[in-house]
């Protein structure tokens, strides 16, 4: 069984979907710390030929809270409606559109205060519409000593839930040692986006932005090329 586990990220890059489609079951960590630097709560999408930041609304907390303590901010409903309208000025001449439009706005609409909550409503819509079949499983749920860390607390999921191949991101190569994976019976792969191009609308490109530029630009044929051919595992 091929696992992956990952932390919650809104709208994520194209590379974040390839790697769970390349999986049987995706663990997504909601028992993980929040850090503002993260993607959990912003992306970048295209605005005026250039990238821009876009970011979710949080009250304001701890530091220290995992995703799943983190909470909307009270100015949400304001603050989305204004992501949303930016995206539609961005988007609204892509060629998809009318396609893709409808369910951004259906990431947005998850009615819960709950920030982790809300990314996981978005990875389960995005999925549906991306047709990537993959369990996914919440971190917390797993029966395994939640106080372990970084490569002891990966290699307890993968064996709790009999993974027999584990691949993470190419960016965690540092993270973790094949041997130590070996020697639990488990294989560690990394995946590798190749490089992926495709015309935004006639500006000069602009790589590895929020799913969403990839969808309103690219059929969903296209976007299932590149989900399962674009890339290695190494």
């Amino acid at each position: 069984m091929k696992l992956a586990i990952m932390q919650p990220y809104f709208l994520s890059y194209i590379g974040y979907f390839q790697l769970m489609n390349a999986v049987d079951q995706f663990v997504v960590y909601d028992n993980i710390q929040f850090t503002k630097k993260g993607w959990f709560h912003r992306n970048r999408i295209l605005v005026n030929g250039r990238d821009k930041m876009f970011s979710v609304p949080l009250k304001k907390d701890s530091d220290y809270l995992d995703v799943a303590q983190r909470e909307l901010a009270d100015s949400f409903d304001k603050e989305s409606k204004k992501i949303i309208r930016e995206i539609e000025s961005s988007y609204w001449k892509a060629p998809y559109y009318k396609e893709v439009m409808p369910l951004v706005e259906e990431c947005f609409q998850h009615r819960s205060g709950n920030l982790f909550d809300f990314i996981h409503a978005s990875l389960t819509l995005l999925t549906k519409f991306l047709e990537i079949d993959t369990d996914i499983i919440i971190s917390s749920s797993i029966d395994i000593d939640h106080t372990l860390k970084s490569q002891d607390k990966v290699l307890a999921i993968c064996k709790s839930l009999n993974a027999d191949i584990y691949i993470n991101a190419i960016g965690g190569q540092d993270l973790y040692t094949a041997e130590a994976f070996r020697n639990e019976g488990i294989e560690l792969c990394f995946i590798k986006t190749k490089p992926i191009e495709y015309r935004q609308f006639d500006n000069v490109f602009v790589p590895s932005l929020s799913i969403i530029d990839v969808m309103m630009f690219n059929s969903k044929e296209r976007i299932d090329e590149y989900l399962h051919h674009y890339y290695s595992l190494i």
